[in-house]
């Protein structure tokens, strides 16, 4: 069990720890910020809507705040508001706010995928940086990335997400790498099916930005969007919101956080398979799974 001098309430009256999250609106990000708070912690809780900042605010969190990840005016703006209402000394920062956008490698434009990349790698990218001289200053600090499963095993169907996640997981290798001795510490959160709105949001972006009917993939995506579409139960595997939190509390609160911390059984069983299989043998698992999948 983590001491009281890592949890978000330090002792001896001193001010509680500060964490800035992002993607608060619902899903983990939200969960996080709850479970964090109740946890002694200062959130900064963020998001990218004025409407969903007022619901924060509603809710209790005192210092929510807008910041789109998409915006470098916003992502300096928001970075100079911690900042100021924390005294410089900022703990941790958890990137969070992304979503997923399907369809094939080929049926993905350079503007599409370019979107994806500036929500989920650009933006986290730039705060990061942002952050990163306060927590220099003050000799420690947490950054903890929400990558996925699909940062390390690539599925079809998922291209702009899966190369996003999996640049994320190597530009946070080599930062960790880097920051050794100062005092920081990177992480990576690595779920897998979690309880959230992604799915809904990423049939948003599929419908806005694939040509189904011009695909050659047309067969394979009416099969995807039936099982989407069909009401029932959650994934096998699919855990709450909370499995990632207890993942995130150890990285904040471990005086060694781990570089990975895989939360559903679909991510660890990928895990185990991507060490013992041939590139090859794991080629023919995913397109077995998603065969079986799509039908």
């Amino acid at each position: 069990m983590a001491s009281d001098k890592v949890r978000g309430m330090n002792t001896q009256n001193n001010p509680p720890r500060s964490v800035l999250i992002t993607g608060c609106s619902s899903g983990i990000g939200r969960c996080v910020a709850e479970g964090l708070k109740a946890r002694g912690y200062r959130v900064f809780a963020s998001a990218r809507k004025v409407e969903d900042v007022e619901a924060l605010r509603e809710a209790g969190f005192d210092d929510a705040l807008q910041l789109d990840v998409r915006d470098s005016d916003s992502i300096q703006t928001a970075v100079r508001t911690v900042l100021d209402a924390c005294d410089g000394r900022l703990y941790a920062l958890f990137n969070n706010g992304a979503y997923g956008q399907p369809g094939a490698v080929e049926d993905l434009t350079r503007a599409v995928l370019r979107e994806q990349f500036e929500t989920n790698l650009f933006g986290w990218h730039e705060l990061t940086c942002a952050v990163l001289p306060a927590m220099r200053a003050a000799g420690e600090g947490r950054i903890i990335q929400d990558s996925s499963v699909l940062g390390f095993i690539g599925l079809p169907l998922r291209g702009a997400y899966n190369s996003s996640k999996y640049a994320l997981e190597g530009l946070s290798d080599t930062l960790r790498v880097e920051l050794h001795g100062s005092g920081i510490h990177v992480s990576l959160i690595q779920p897998g099916p979690i309880l959230s709105r992604f799915r809904a949001n990423a049939m948003r972006k599929f419908h806005d930005n694939i040509d189904v009917a011009k695909s050659p993939f047309r067969a394979t995506y009416e099969g995807m969007l039936a099982r989407l579409n069909k009401v029932g139960p959650a994934a096998p595997g699919t855990l709450p919101p909370e499995a990632v939190l207890a993942k995130v509390i150890d990285a904040l609160e471990s005086a060694n956080p781990k570089p990975r911390y895989p939360v559903t059984w679909p991510t660890w069983m990928f895990v185990v398979l991507k060490r013992v299989l041939t590139t090859r043998a794991l080629d023919r698992f995913v397109r077995k799974i998603s065969k079986d999948e799509n039908q």
